[in-house]
């Protein structure tokens, strides 16, 4: 069961560096039903919607029969990195009221720049205190975006009493309560450092992986911290204008000649979401050659983006007018992914991160 569009996805590419490219190109009616609230049963039984980013050849399916649009010799790159459950329910030590905070990006051992709401609580000096005292935090200054810097106190191990106080930091567009912290976290999570999950990842299995190494196809690991500035909504209209967060990423030696050679050889890279792609394309030199190296990385890639090392992306469905589509629109073309996501809206696919997948290849 197919569709087939031939959608000149090129001559668009050319025409919209050319000219504005608007933030409103990228929008699409999504009915509300369509955003799923809770993660399936069985991580890899989500729908898949196969994409040709040449033809536009669309094809329905099931995820865990991804390895069928596998070959031997390519080489899977997945993001190791570990959702920590960053969202924090307080009080204010001199009036009791409630504070939630949620932890953005680690500054020095126990500072960090966090989200505070509602804001108006949180003024340098305030001091906010977590599960009975267990937790305690100062508000140090107010920086970019009104985000807070607060210095945290404790006894023992810092990520032990988060794990025990705090919450997973799930997307505004998910109502329901998560009854299992592991089902927003990969199977091959690894480093904690994410105020999010790398959502394409969690179609995965350990079985499923097994099969997939079993076959013939590599497997490399990139670590991207995902924040919430991946999330955040393009609030300019020109899309140029957009300015990214940055995000922490690492790629070892290892990974980096597994995905040279790979190359080398004539397989194909794919990468499993939009965060692995970034770091690709963030540690790569002009001719695709994929360095080791860790940093900072706000690359913000839209139609236009001539991709350096990527062949093929696993991916979910993503947010109107988001960074994360005009991502995608850059691998396939605009009007591919805009037809695509027609075709699962009509078929009624579950969309965002607990949602369904799609293969662009």
């Amino acid at each position: 069961m197919y569709e087939k569009r031939h959608a000149g996805a090129a001559f668009w590419n050319l025409v919209k560096v050319a000219s504005e490219m608007k933030t409103s190109d990228f929008y699409y009616d999504l009915p509300e039903e369509l955003i799923a609230q809770d993660p399936l049963e069985d991580r890899s039984s989500s729908r898949l919607l196969t994409l040709d980013k040449e033809t536009g050849e669309i094809c329905h399916d099931v995820f865990r029969n991804i390895k069928n649009y596998l070959k031997p010799g390519d080489c899977l790159v997945l993001n190791n990195t570990k959702v920590i459950p960053a969202r924090l329910i307080g009080a204010k030590e001199e009036t009791g009221g409630k504070v939630e905070v949620l932890l953005l990006k680690r500054k020095q051992d126990n500072v960090w720049e966090t989200l505070v709401k509602p804001g108006k609580k949180a003024r340098p000096g305030a001091r906010i205190s977590f599960g009975d005292g267990m937790l305690t935090g100062e508000v140090l200054e107010v920086v970019d975006e009104g985000n807070r810097l607060i210095r945290f106190e404790y006894e023992g191990i810092f990520e032990e009493v988060l794990d025990q106080l705090g919450q997973m930091p799930l997307p505004p567009y998910i109502t329901h309560q998560l009854k299992d912290k592991n089902r927003y976290q990969t199977v091959y999570a690894k480093y904690d450092g994410s105020a999010a999950a790398p959502t394409a990842g969690l179609h995965f299995t350990e079985e499923l992986l097994q099969q997939i190494r079993e076959m013939g196809v590599k497997i490399a690991w990139v670590t991207l911290h995902v924040g919430l500035g991946t999330f955040r909504p393009v609030k300019v209209e020109d899309v140029q204008e957009h300015h990214m967060h940055s995000e922490f990423y690492r790629i070892e030696e290892e990974d980096a000649r597994l995905i040279n050679e790979t190359r080398a050889a004539g397989g194909r890279i794919i990468s499993v979401g939009t965060t692995s792609t970034r770091t690709l394309e963030s540690v790569a030199d002009e001719d695709g050659t994929v360095r080791a190296k860790s940093g900072w990385t706000d690359i913000f890639i839209y139609p236009g983006y001539q991709f350096k090392v990527i062949d093929g992306l696993i991916t979910n469905f993503h947010l109107p007018e988001s960074t994360l589509l005009m991502l995608v629109s850059a691998l396939a073309g605009r009007e591919n992914i805009l037809h695509a996501y027609e075709v699962a809206v009509k078929e009624r696919y579950r969309f965002f991160s607990f949602g369904d997948a799609m293969f662009i290849h």
